[in-house]
This record gives structure tokens, C-alpha cells and sequence, in this order.
């Protein structure tokens, strides 16, 4: 596989492109709820992703906050019901949006937990209209705000139906979950990827150069946070496209630095959300001396990285 930056970081957390893949089947088919399952909520369909486990070594995981204790309906839901715990701030999600979640999920019956997130360590992401979730999710997360906790308590019949899933939920089961929005990351407009880095080229860099071209009015991205991003990179000696995201969907990089692409890491840090940074960065702090040949990338040749950033968590 030829290096890219969404190759090089695709192993560290999971990319919103695994809940949305233009392969998943549709919400509400059939799906295998365990405590061990990637998420309850997703229905099967195969992954359109792709993994280098050998190019990053990210370390341990992320510290998790606690898991809530959910509190069971007086009644089974007949419709829909949401409550908000916590109240966050921000943008409410609206449909083609991408919210990003950690969640428990039981059965609203008697409290029995199939599922949650916290115990993986891995938010959840939800591209609000096309990610294949429950109906009751695509539903009651529209209008959530970043740092919003709230509770579903979802009817069978915008659940898994007639459908039992596992050996935890029944045909036509209610259930109930405590949500944690961790951020709202508003759907990308293709007609404003940028026509260029903004910034002079390089050639013999020896250290991260950032210009921020927009200030960001969001809060800071610091080290240990989970940064989600449209990119463009450049070459530096020519200011040549040669990779981006831009307009298709965002990508999700752990700020801890890695064997490949450290300079990118050190040049977000301190980027504000809602802010776009260029960052130049020498081959060493990139893709190394030699280089991407496969990817137009020549040997000791500085790269240019735009970056949006849209949220992070």
C-alpha cells in the first residue's frame, strides 16, 4: 500500500468511513447485539476500510470517562422519548452531520445492559441519514449538541422490530440509552475545498512551520484529544496536490505523535475548532527521507498539509 495520510492514520481509532461506508446495508436489517460487538446500533455490512497496522504505533488508549448508570422508563416506550441529562453547547446536529458518541445501551425492560462504548474506549460515529443505525438513533440524536448527555428510550418498532438480536434483545424489545455527544461535525461543502495551500513553497525545511489562515472560535485541540479534520497535502517544492479528504468525509486523527506524520500531530496542536492551519513539515516529520514515490512524492522533498478542523474530542 502506498503511504497516505488517511492510510497512515486509519489504524490508531476507528474513521468515521467504517459507520458510513457506501457498502453498509440499510438501518433497521438485521444485527448481532453482545457486549463484545463493535456497536449495537450498526447493522451488518462490511467495512470499506483499509489498515497498515505497521506504519503507527499510537500507544495506549485514550482515557474513557465513567459510565453512566442508566435509569429504566417507569413504562415501555410507544414512541420515542428524549431527555437531556446534560446540557452542552454549540451547533445543533442536523441531517448529513457526523455526531460523535459514547453511549450504554439496556433493555428498557429491566436494565439489562448488551452494550456500550466506554468499556472499548472507542466514541462511536453516526453520520446523521446515511450511517446504518437503529431509526431511533437517526432520529434522537438530530438536534444534539456537543457535550449534551441524553437519554433514548426507543420502541421496538424504531429499534430491531420483529428481529431479535442475540441473546439480550427480543423480538420488538425496547431499549434505552444514555448518549455522551462528544462533538457535532457539521457535513463538509465540497465547493469549498480550497484551490491552494495560501502559503509560499518549501523546500529544505528543518522543523514545523504553521500559519493559521482562519482563527479558529472553538475550543484549543491539545495533546491526548482526538482531532477530526478536511485536509489537503501538498507537495512543498511545487505546491502540487497530492491527497485529500475534502468533501468526502472527515477524518479522525489521535493527537499523540507517531513514527510517520509526527510533524502533522505537532503543527495541529493549538488549533482551535472552526480554524484552518497550513503546516509545513520537513520529510523526517513526515514521511521520511525517502519519501512517497507511489504517491508523487519525491525523496527529501517537504510536504504542505491544509487543515479544517472541524471538532475534537
Amino acid at each position: 500500500m502506498r503511504r497516505t495520510i488517511a492510510a497512515l492514520v486509519l489504524p490508531s481509532l476507528l474513521l468515521v468511513a467504517a459507520c458510513g461506508s457506501d457498502t453498509a446495508e440499510p438501518a433497521a436489517t438485521t444485527a448481532t447485539a453482545s457486549t463484545t460487538a463493535d456497536a449495537p446500533v450498526v447493522t451488518d455490512g462490511p467495512s470499506d476500510t483499509e489498515t497498515d497496522a505497521t506504519f503507527v504505533d499510537v500507544g495506549p488508549p485514550p482515557t474513557s470517562p465513567d459510565k453512566p448508570t442508566v435509569q429504566i422508563p417507569a413504562d415501555l416506550p410507544t414512541e420515542l422519548g428524549r431527555t437531556v441529562l446534560v446540557g452542552g453547547t454549540g451547533p445543533e446536529a442536523a441531517l448529513g452531520d457526523t455526531v460523535i458518541v459514547d453511549y450504554i445501551g439496556v433493555r428498557s425492560s429491566d436494565g439489562t445492559e448488551f452494550d456500550n462504548s466506554y468499556d472499548r474506549f472507542e466514541p462511536f460515529s453516526v453520520t446523521l441519514g446515511s450511517s446504518p443505525v437503529i431509526q431511533g438513533w437517526q432520529e434522537g440524536l438530530i438536534g444534539t449538541r456537543a457535550g449534551d448527555r441524553i437519554q433514548l428510550d426507543i420502541p421496538g418498532s424504531l429499534a430491531y422490530g420483529d428481529q431479535p438480536q442475540g441473546d439480550v434483545i427480543g423480538a420488538n424489545e425496547a431499549l434505552t440509552f444514555v448518549v455522551d455527544v462528544r462533538s457535532v461535525i457539521r457535513q463538509s461543502d465540497p465547493a469549498a475545498k480550497p484551490t491552494g495551500p495560501d502559503v509560499p513553497a518549501s523546500e529544505g525545511a528543518v522543523d514545523v512551520i504553521t500559519v493559521d489562515l482562519v482563527e479558529g472560535d472553538g475550543a484549543e485541540l491539545m495533546s491526548g484529544q482526538t482531532a477530526v479534520i478536511d485536509f489537503v497535502l501538498y507537495r512543498g517544492d511545487n505546491l502540487v496536490e497530492l491527497e485529500s479528504n475534502w468533501g468526502v468525509e472527515p477524518l479522525q486523527i489521535p493527537m499523540a505523535e507517531t513514527e510517520f506524520l509526527a510533524g502533522l500531530v505537532r503543527g495541529m496542536i493549538g488549533m482551535k475548532v472552526g480554524g484552518r492551519r497550513a503546516i509545513t513539515i520537513p520529510p523526517e516529520l513526515a514521511f521520511g527521507v525517502e519519501g512517497n514515490p507511489s504517491g508523487g512524492l519525491p525523496a527529501e522533498t517537504d510536504i504542505i498539509v491544509l487543515v479544517d478542523l472541524l471538532g475534537a474530542y
